[in-house]
């Protein structure tokens, strides 16, 4: 509580004391006030309005003056506050909301005096104050100035064992061994300590911890989410991440790659790694859902994530409605969507040096094979060119001569088509389960006799296409139900059709056969409804189906009844619909005359040599031959896989900034209902904010770089606040993700605003921050709390002694594991899977996942690694109270419960760590006094005190009696060093 406000609650004169608006009177305006009164027209009471001086000063709903300044006798809002008339008394009784005296006293001392308003803190671009106390370290400065305010001595500094171990934990996660203790203890140089902060600094380890913080900002996990909760290539986001805070990349350059790295200028595969930050929202593949509904609630995701980890603005609150407390519109929300909104989501694969070498050697070996298919034909040349010569003339009967057409209109409910150069479509934006292409043609050919389609694959498709299914179904293939001719408004009719890919249909009809649900008559049924010939049957749940991959290249032959005479124009009707989203994604259409047209299953190139008889397409031809020959199945069949399964880089997701030629359009939705869009709204950040740069196209990048503006109050201040509460246990400002009108003041405001504004003058450096904090005698000081200080400043506020708090889950088994000697610390890669109950993964999730644990070094890396199933996630974890991974975290919960206890003594990885440390201590030492403070060492760095040795002596001895083998015995006592307090608290 304020010296003022405790003035005023007590009653006492307040004579010589201000009422300061932005300590006193705000917080009773946002808590009590604003949510009837504030910016929010919609849900304003008695169309008065107290966020605003010029409002506030007024006539209400009766026309009375709400504020008259200098005049609270004068005011409605203090008669109000103060009467005793249940109809009349603000807040109203129905709210079940009273307003305390102190705030009554605080609102009526602040009328009489001008009833001054003052821009909140947050929103003013902070400055630095003159140090309070020069001549010391600015942190100290600060808080020993405060203390001296307050009567208040700093603690002692705290014993150099409890500093390094301190000092290891915050700046690597990993707690020191025995032996990097006591270097550092046993260095009497008046420079050790900085030393070692710059090691640590140095250290790999140092990524990988803070890391795991800015992973619970980005909502981090390796799987989609909701009931399918597949898993998603996107770890090697996670890797990009640690190696750019071991570079110590500044954190502008950190986060604006982050947001929209693919847009920056000869922007590196790094740079597109870096967007995976917002592929992390969840994904439902659920059958029967609207992919663009979900697309919608990852976008609201977006907003809100962005507003926590760098503006600390609680935007979710605006999704729906004008903010109840603070300046936050509900059309400012969607307005911010709207520069984020413009994004496609590829799946990238990563180019590397490696993988560059790997495609040349695959060029070279696929080139050998074709040029040794002659050699492998059975019976020699003279039986091959027979053979050749054979297939020559058949297949030249076969083929039909065709003519591509480009449509002179493309129309489609969602997807953008563009016309390519070759003749092929190409498909790209956003798709529905229900998708319709109105396409028209006109050109000089008459006596038409049938249509083909070819669809093939493209790289700037889902899994290389053709299709544009990018979740839910067969990634990168379609599924076309129907296909619809007209001329003039007229239907024209198709006969029949068929198609190229038999192989390929029988491929998805035997596994729907295989499914021991499916009676024989259904899977019969389904059979036939995968080709080309079921779009012409007039149901939507059958049709032509083509998967995705690399080189797929196939084609539908629709043969029309009568001939059809293009010169009158032809319009094509291509439909998309099934339980998921399928429509087309590269296709080329073209035409014949010929009557014996067909489906032949060669590449375009191929049918056209056949039926030009194009002597010069020899090799062409004879390559054909070679490849289709029954004869060379088995010799063909390394190419053919060769071509299949192109070298490539591992996969991950990314953003991608769309064409010009296709932009997106974002609306606002009324209630934030997917299904009630409004008004298009036009991008912008919210407007009580300094605006985006003029001359500066709104989008992502502009607002990317908007957020480390000097303009700008906010970014800096919640960067150096989150910072400081990992430090401490507790931020400058309490409430992490919220620095608006109900969030807690800065305890140490004038300090918060120095921090921000130098870790801008440092180059947004998270080392030199870091550094800067842990060097301070603030930082150094013992935790012990003496009753004084229970008394005065129970949690801590103002940092009289040292922080002291329970470690986060990944940091205690980590702990744990370095303990015992057998952490590893292999870096990067996939997630693995350390053991846990296999209930975890088996009940209670969709489907069985297995939960295969990993061996060899894998089964002891850092916790950063453990994969991360969102509905399940891992079991240790969430009692330690880590993410699921479901949303941005701006800070972690700390609970207390026995299951902790329980893990800590009885779970496989803590048994095995207790194992693993007897062993190791075993061969190390001989005494029972030497073991024991060999174990005790391990786990909580410092020496054992005598007291804490006679109890684990009588331990030890009880364990004795039960004749157990000498490593059993040691285990047990190593699961209780590893299960002390001090093992998983900050010390």
């Amino acid at each position: 509580m304020t010296s003022r406000a405790l003035i005023l609650c007590l009653g006492l004169p307040a004579t010589g004391f201000a009422v300061d608006f932005n300590r006193d009177v705000r917080p009773v305006l946002a808590q009590h006030c604003f949510k009837c009164h504030g910016m929010d027209d919609q849900g304003r009471k008695g169309k008065l309005r107290l966020d605003l001086r010029e409002a506030a000063t007024g006539k209400g709903k009766s026309g009375e003056l709400a504020i008259v300044p200098g005049k609270p006798d004068a005011s409605e809002v203090i008669k109000r506050v103060f009467s005793k008339d249940e109809d009349e008394v603000m807040p109203p009784p129905h709210t079940k909301t009273v307003l305390p005296e102190s705030a009554k006293n605080i609102l009526k001392a602040w009328i009489s005096e001008g009833a001054n308003y003052e821009a909140h803190w947050a929103y003013v671009p902070p400055k630095q104050a003159t140090l309070p106390m020069p001549g010391m370290h600015p942190i100290d400065s600060f808080i020993q100035a405060r203390l001296k305010q307050e009567g208040l001595k700093p603690s002692a500094q705290a014993d150099k064992y409890t500093l390094v171990r301190r000092v290891y934990l915050d700046l690597i996660g990993l707690p020191p061994t025995p032996k990097e203790a006591d270097a550092f203890v046993n260095d009497q140089s008046a420079d050790a300590y900085d030393k070692l902060v710059d090691s640590l600094l140095a250290s790999k380890q140092y990524g990988e911890r803070w890391a795991r913080r800015w992973l619970d900002l980005a909502r981090y996990a390796d799987t989609n989410g909701f009931e399918k909760d597949r898993p998603r290539p996107i770890w090697p986001y996670r890797d990009w991440v640690v190696r750019a805070l071991n570079e110590d990349m500044p954190f502008d350059q950190f986060s604006i790659k982050q947001l929209a790295g693919d847009m920056l200028p000869k922007a590196t595969p790094d740079d597109l790694i870096a967007t995976g930050f917002h592929r992390n929202t969840m994904l439902n593949e659920e059958g029967g859902i609207d992919p663009n509904e979900y697309r919608f609630y990852a976008m609201v995701d977006r907003v809100s994530v962005t507003g926590t980890a760098w503006m600390g603005l609680t935007m979710n609150c605006c999704q729906c409605h004008t903010h109840k407390y603070d300046p936050i519109l509900h059309t400012d929300f969607y307005r911010t969507m709207a520069l984020l909104n413009n994004a496609d989501e590829p799946t990238y694969f990563i180019p590397t040096p490696e993988v560059e070498a790997q495609q040349k050697a695959q060029q070279a070996r696929m080139a050998k094979l074709e040029s040794e298919l002659a050699g492998k034909f059975p019976g020699g040349k003279t039986v091959m060119e027979s053979r050749f010569a054979g297939w020559l003339e058949g297949e030249s009967r076969r083929a039909s001569k065709w003519e591509v057409i480009k449509p002179t209109k493309m129309e489609t409910t969602m997807p953008h088509l563009e016309q390519q150069a070759d003749g092929f479509i190409l498909g790209s934006g956003d798709i529905s389960k229900s998708d319709v292409y109105d396409l028209s043609f006109k050109a000089p050919i008459k006596g038409v006799r049938a249509l083909r389609i070819e669809v093939t694959s493209h790289p700037s498709l889902p899994n290389n296409g053709p299709g544009l299914t990018n979740y839910e179904g067969p990634i990168g293939g379609f599924f076309m139900s129907e296909l619809q001719a007209s001329q003039n408004g007229q239907r024209v009719k198709i006969a029949r059709a068929e198609d190229t890919n038999e192989d390929e249909d029988d491929k998805i009809n035997d596994a729907a056969a295989a499914n021991p649900k499916a009676k024989a008559k259904a899977a019969a049924k389904a059979k036939k409804k995968n080709n080309a010939q079921a779009t012409l049957d007039g149901e939507m749940s059958s049709g032509w189906q083509v998967l995705g991959g690399y080189g797929v290249q196939h084609a539908a032959v629709f043969h029309f009844e009568q001939p059809v005479d293009l010169t009158n124009g032809l319009d094509l009707k291509l439909l998309f619909e099934k339980h998921f989203a399928c429509p087309l994604g590269h296709f080329r259409i073209s035409v014949t005359t010929s009557d014996h047209a067909e489906a032949m299953g060669y590449p375009a190139e191929v049918e056209e040599a056949l039926a030009s008889g194009d002597k010069s397409k020899h090799e062409l031809l004879l390559r054909a031959f070679l490849e289709n020959a029954d004869e060379m199945k088995q010799a063909v069949a390394p190419l053919l896989a060769a071509r299949k399964n192109p070298a490539r880089g591992q996969a991950t997701l990314v953003m991608q900034e769309r064409p010009a030629s296709n932009p997106r359009s974002t609306h606002r939705y009324h209630r934030g209902e997917y299904l009630q869009p409004k008004e298009e709204v036009t991008p912008a950040v919210p407007a009580f904010l300094p605006s985006l740069p003029k001359g500066e196209a709104a989008n992502r990048l502009t607002f990317a770089k908007w957020l480390f503006a000097p303009e700008n109050p906010l970014t800096a201040r919640v960067t150096v606040n989150r910072q400081w509460q990992a430090f401490f246990g507790r931020g400058i400002v309490k409430s992490l993700e919220d620095f608006g009108y109900q969030s807690d003041p800065p305890s140490h405001p004038e300090l918060l605003d120095w921090l921000a504004v130098e870790l801008v003058k440092q180059g947004w450096s998270m080392k030199k921050l870091h550094r800067l904090i842990v060097t301070s005698a603030t930082y150094k000081q013992g935790s012990r709390i003496t009753p004084e200080l229970a008394q005065k400043d129970a949690e801590n506020v103002l940092l009289a002694r040292g922080p002291r708090f329970r470690l986060e889950a990944e940091i205690i088994r980590d702990s744990a594991l370095k303990a015992a000697g057998v952490l590893s610390l292999k870096m990067g890669g996939p997630g693995v899977y350390p053991p846990q109950p296999a209930s975890v993964t088996s009940e209670g999730t969709y489907g069985k996942v297995e939960w295969k644990v990993s061996e060899g070094e894998d089964h002891f890396r850092r916790s950063l690694y453990t994969f991360t199933k969102r509905t399940a996630p891992f079991a240790m974890a969430t009692t330690f109270d880590a993410p699921t991974g479901e949303s941005c975290l701006a800070k972690r919960e700390v609970s207390n419960s026995p299951l902790q206890a329980l893990t800590l003594l009885n779970d496989q990885m803590f048994m095995e760590a207790a194992q693993a440390m007897a062993k190791q201590v075993i061969v190390e030492s001989k005494t029972d006094d030497e073991r024991l403070q060999n174990i005790i060492r391990r786990a909580v760095t410092r020496p054992a005190t005598t007291e804490e040795l006679a109890m684990f002596k009588a331990f030890l001895q009880k364990q004795r009696e039960r004749k157990v083998s000498d490593e059993a015995l040691w285990a047990d006592v190593s699961r209780a060093a590893l299960n002390l307090d001090e093992a998983i608290t900050h010390p």
